[in-house]
């Protein structure tokens, strides 16, 4: 069975505006069914989690089937789960635990293609503790961050890197179980950031070789928080700060208050929507996730293709996403145009393209592009090829335009 685009766009509310979007890469709209859960669970008793009074008991099946869900979706244990307000707060706390055990004479490694929430946490966290930072380049010619990027910066003193596995920017997916395998090697732990990754493809926390994983669910259809993936056994090494009276148990010891149960029962429904979308309703929640993510790459791919052909027939645009492995996450610059003025013009003409670096500072200052990025385009299950055809045709025009009146 084909990726039917229609049936999917047709459970997305917001849709209904009319405006073809391509931002999905700083958020994603959010299906019907995520929408429903997060309501429904409002609508009921809830409680503070325990096993007496529905109110506890709801709390508790919310928080129980949000971890199984996850776990499924990053081929992670449930007991590794940990839910926060956001990948960066989760950063955060991860990187002020860790630093715990660093001093002078330790190294921790972050790369210039990072989204920012992935580099500072981790500056800061060494420079508190007198720990050295090493960064990792990636070639601005290609996008690319190669292995021997990393083990260039590598050393008996590495404690920790931090990477990405795609960048949110350029789109670049490097190759995570090949750098996981040099900072094993080294004695180091692998931090990956994979919130825009998991937009795009299945993520296996084995198979990538990851020490600590994060993700945003708002990225994949769902809410606003973060979630956090590691093996259980490496949690209960840690201690973080935390409240006298709060529970110990791994991995609640890493969750700082009461948990948003709406927001962790909108979560577990993005990651049943995004299974809802394999070619075949058989197989367990993991195995469909896998099929549904086969379909939504082959889906995405060909409208990258698409929009990277129309891009060539316009000239006048360069497009900086050029790594062999990529999301379908294209940032351009115009020629003697800003991306500014042009994600205005395209979005008076109902397509919705941000401008800008998204945080991912580095990288942009890195490619040429100082603090003014480009103009991004990204892409999610909902896109279709007709939103492609206005994007091409609003960027046609705006080019047509005059500097002074675009």
């Amino acid at each position: 069975m084909s990726f039917d685009v229609d049936a999917v766009r047709a459970q997305f509310p917001a849709l209904k505006s009319g405006s073809a979007r391509f931002d999905a890469p700083g958020g994603t709209q959010t299906p019907q069914p995520v929408i429903d859960a997060i309501a429904d669970t409002l609508a009921n008793p809830l409680a503070n989690r325990g096993l007496t009074t529905e109110g506890e008991r709801n709390a508790e099946a919310v928080v129980t089937g949000a971890r199984r869900a996850l776990a499924d979706l990053l081929g992670a244990d449930p007991r590794g789960i940990v839910f926060g307000r956001s990948s960066t707060q989760l950063a955060y706390d991860l990187s002020r635990t860790l630093a715990k055990n660093w001093g002078p004479g330790d190294e921790v490694v972050v790369s210039r293609l990072d989204h920012d929430s992935n580099i500072r946490p981790w500056i800061q966290a060494a420079e508190t503790v007198g720990a050295t930072v090493r960064w990792a380049d990636f070639n601005p010619a290609t996008g690319e961050l190669t292995t021997d990027d990393i083990s260039q910066v590598l050393s008996a003193r590495t404690r920790l890197v931090a990477v990405t596995a795609a960048s949110n920017l350029i789109g670049t997916r490097p190759d995570i179980p090949a750098i996981a395998d040099l900072v094993h090697r080294a004695g180091a732990l692998l931090h990956v950031d994979a919130v825009h990754y998991a937009s795009h493809a299945a993520v296996d926390l084995p198979g990538l070789g990851a020490d600590f994983l994060v993700c945003s669910p708002y990225k994949f259809l769902g809410p606003h928080l973060g979630v956090l993936a590691s093996r259980p056994e490496l949690l209960e090494t840690l201690r973080p700060d935390k409240l006298l009276p709060s529970t110990d148990v791994v991995p609640e010891r890493f969750e700082l208050g009461t948990l948003p149960y709406e927001l962790l029962a909108g979560a577990r429904a993005a990651v049943d929507f995004l299974a809802e979308l394999a070619p075949s309703t058989d197989g367990t929640r993991r195995e469909r996730l896998l099929a549904a993510f086969e379909a939504i790459e082959t889906h995405e791919d060909a409208l990258r293709a698409r929009i990277e052909q129309g891009l060539a027939a316009l000239g006048s645009v360069t497009v900086h996403s050029r790594a062999a492995h990529r999301t379908p996450t294209l940032l351009l610059t115009l020629a003697d145009r800003s991306a500014a003025v042009a994600s205005r013009y395209l979005a008076g003409r109902g397509v919705d393209a941000p401008a800008g670096s998204f945080y991912a500072l580095e990288a942009s200052r890195r490619l040429g592009l100082g603090d003014e990025g480009g103009l991004r385009i990204g892409l999610a299950p909902y896109n279709s090829a007709e939103d492609v055809d206005r994007l091409l045709d609003a960027l046609s025009g705006f080019l047509g335009t005059s500097p002074a009146t675009g």
